[in-house]
């Protein structure tokens, strides 16, 4: 299965993935209108580092583990594990506990905006292609499997 995998020395930190993420996930796949009047969870998150008087950046979004904790704590059923190996949050089984937010050991798992479910990456499978990866300008993340991944670090 690929993975997204991020590249902090290539962030630019310009957060692109986050806006491509949200409207993705908006109702109207407006840009102006998810931003401005939906208010989306991007599952998708820059995190910004401060070393040695330097900013980096690098991108924390849901690893699809293969051992998912999130999947082992949800009480409802909601988070499952489909056949292709990524972790889905069925929105209307949800019922809100936060045991998924509190077990991820990545924090990639996190309260939606609506306070009603949670918001986790679940590669763009709608759209057949990861919107942030496609529209990440420097190439800091790509959807890669493992062995792709280890030749590149």
């Amino acid at each position: 299965m690929k993975k997204i995998y991020a590249f902090e020395s290539e962030c630019l930190g310009c957060r692109l993935c986050e806006v491509y993420c949200r409207t993705a996930r908006s109702e109207s796949k407006d840009i102006i209108k998810a931003h401005k009047q939906e208010h989306i969870t991007s599952a998708i998150i820059i995190e910004e580092i401060l070393q040695l008087k330097a900013v980096s950046y690098f991108a924390l979004q849901c690893r699809h583990c293969a051992s998912s904790k999130c999947v082992k704590a949800c009480i409802s059923g909601a988070m499952y594990k489909d056949e292709k190996g990524i972790v889905h949050n069925d929105k209307k089984r949800c019922v809100s506990c936060m045991s998924c937010v509190l077990v991820c050991p990545f924090g990639a798992v996190k309260k939606n905006s609506d306070g009603k479910a949670i918001s986790k990456c679940d590669l763009c499978v709608d759209y057949g292609k990861s919107l942030c990866v496609e529209n990440c300008p420097n190439n800091a993340i790509k959807l890669l499997n493992e062995d792709e991944a280890e030749a590149l670090k």
